[in-house]
């Protein structure tokens, strides 16, 4: 059964990687928006796997940490780093 586990959590892991190329190969703001909302929801998915793969028992704990802090991150972005409509002129980013 780890091997299971182990092999989604290669699968997640690479998922990862291909989002990072994506965001050094696209650098608009809604990419690096969705990236990083990407890396935290997949962050914590991948901590569940690993910890259920190794019996590690805070690995809950750990997950639902990445998660609320991959919110905040995309509400602080949106906050402080979306421009506003008077900034762009009426159009999108």
């Amino acid at each position: 059964m780890n091997a299971v586990f182990m092999s989604a959590a290669l699968a997640l892991l690479l998922s990862i990687l291909l989002g990072l190329a994506q965001v050094f190969r696209h650098r608009g703001r809604a990419d690096s928006l969705l990236a990083a909302l990407l890396f935290g929801s997949t962050g914590a998915a991948l901590v569940l796997v690993l910890a259920k793969a190794l019996g590690l028992s805070r690995g809950a704990d750990i997950a639902l940490v990445f998660a609320l802090l991959a919110a905040v991150l995309g509400v602080a972005f949106v906050v402080r780093g979306w421009p506003s409509e008077e900034q762009t002129g009426g159009q999108d980013p």
